[in-house]
């Protein structure tokens, strides 16, 4: 096995117990990088050089004995709308050319002094509006859409171009890519990452988040990221957890919530027999199965979109009147689109979301967490605007695969999706984990347990 192969904690390990060092997963990701790079588009910089002196500083500090903890020395990509002081932050638009930050953002800033090394910033789709990312390719099928809008932060972990990365998720933009090349993305509670130092796509359903190779690298990102900052707004006063699972199956006692509505709705008979088998492990390692309705499920695509869309154009008000041509067409339009909605609707939609997270505490103090598909169907090609549903109903790509990712944005419960096989063309199929405010050490518990019952995934094909 190659070090560009391993996940981040059998990296972690081999580099504490010097039998691997910073330098060597460098080099190894950045080889990689140089072979797939030209085929899958993740990157929209790689900072190689930097990323090599870093990794000999992160080396001379392990053999120093100044070991700073598993993310020491670990290589990763950072989605392109997070801030890396006199780094470019383009947002993946022409909007932002010649941009420079001039700070880090509170995540950056937390995973250096963790000791990760930054192999470069990675494709989103335009300022995160969207849930395709057209400027990267699915890592196993490069005729496909790598899904959005942390397109790029998915490929390069899928693809071991890098060993973890970041992505934000507004509507499913950590989880839909993550699904789509069959690795783990979580999108954590509302407030619990801050945002400080992120380009905005809509304030009050942004979130950052980890996306890895296994549920286990997955917490020990989280546990990095976590803790209150007071320049986000929103971001929550809670103690900062260890969120490693343990290494146990045993999940007795534990009561999981199985939709009857919504969630098992217009999906690809492939993923819901996928994740319907993978509900059926889950039993087997002990947990209770309890069916449980949905709430409100007519408002989600209204409320999301009647949040989002008012939100994006706010932020975005001054550049699209003054250089609306430096925008993509499909962005450019949702953003004129906001000027068509009234403070009215967007009142209604706030009201609607309150209602919405009332309802969803409710369900949840019936059961520990939620299982259901983490999007309808594996990732279209990269051609395909719309899908047709046996019933006949037709609906957009963008709007299939923000389905059923928008609940956990609009209520900020955390969400966590997990492979769970491929289809007959050997597209990676999610199933996705959605538990209480603050609930992720169950959904990391109940997710590495899952893992813990599969052979170990192999890096994408396409690579």
């Amino acid at each position: 096995m190659q070090p560009y192969e391993l996940s981040l904690t059998a990296a972690a390990d081999a580099i504490r117990a010097r039998r691997l060092s910073p330098l060597e997963l460098v080099d190894s990701v950045l080889d990689r990088i140089e072979k797939t790079e030209p085929h899958l588009g993740a990157y929209v910089t790689v900072a190689a050089e930097q990323a090599r002196r870093a990794a000999g500083e992160a080396e001379h500090e392990v053999a120093q004995g100044r070991y700073r903890g598993p993310l020491h020395g670990i290589p990763m990509g950072l989605k392109d709308l997070i801030d890396v002081r006199g780094m470019a932050t383009t947002a993946s638009s022409r909007v932002r050319a010649g941009h420079r930050a001039t700070a880090d953002s509170t995540v950056a800033a937390r995973l250096s002094a963790a000791g990760a090394i930054l192999l470069g910033k990675t494709h989103t789709h335009e300022f995160a509006f969207g849930l395709t990312t057209p400027q990267t390719r699915n890592a196993w099928d490069s005729g496909r859409v790598a899904g959005g809008s942390s397109g790029g932060s998915a490929v390069a972990v899928a693809s071991g171009t890098a060993t973890f990365a970041l992505g934000t998720d507004t509507g499913g933009s950590i989880r839909v890519p993550a699904a789509l090349n069959g690795v783990v993305g979580l999108k954590p509670t509302y407030g619990l990452v801050p945002r400080h130092g992120v380009t905005s796509l809509s304030w009050s359903l942004d979130h950052v988040g980890p996306i890895t190779r296994t549920v286990e690298d997955a917490a020990l990102v989280l546990t990095a990221l976590a803790g209150h900052d007071p320049r986000d707004p929103a971001s929550l006063s809670v103690p900062v957890a260890d969120y490693r699972p343990g290494a146990g199956t045993d999940l007795t006692g534990l009561r999981i919530g199985v939709p009857r509505t919504y969630y098992f709705d217009n999906v690809h008979p492939q993923v819901e027999t996928a994740v319907r088998h993978a509900i059926g492990q889950l039993e087997a390692l002990g947990a209770q199965l309890v069916e449980v309705d949905i709430p409100m499920t007519r408002y989600i695509q209204a409320t999301q979109w009647g949040l989002m869309v008012p939100e994006a154009g706010a932020y975005h008000e001054g550049s699209l009147r003054t250089a609306p041509g430096l925008y993509q067409e499909d962005v450019r339009i949702l953003l004129e689109a906001s000027e068509l909605m009234s403070a009215g609707d967007y009142v209604r939609a706030q009201r609607s979301r309150t209602l919405m997270r009332a309802e969803w505490a409710r369900m949840l103090e019936e059961v520990d967490l939620i299982v259901a598909p983490s999007v309808p169907m594996p990732a279209v090609g990269a051609d395909e605007e719309t899908v047709t549903w046996p019933d006949g109903t037709a609906e957009s790509v963008s709007d299939a695969y923000v389905r059923l990712c928008a609940p956990a944005n609009i209520t900020g419960v955390p969400a966590l999706t997990v492979p769970v096989g491929h289809d007959a063309a050997g597209m990676p199929i999610g199933m996705q984990l959605l538990g209480r405010p603050l609930g992720e050490p169950t959904l990391l518990r109940v997710g590495h347990a899952y893992e813990q019952t599969q052979p170990a995934r192999a890096l994408a094909t396409a690579a």
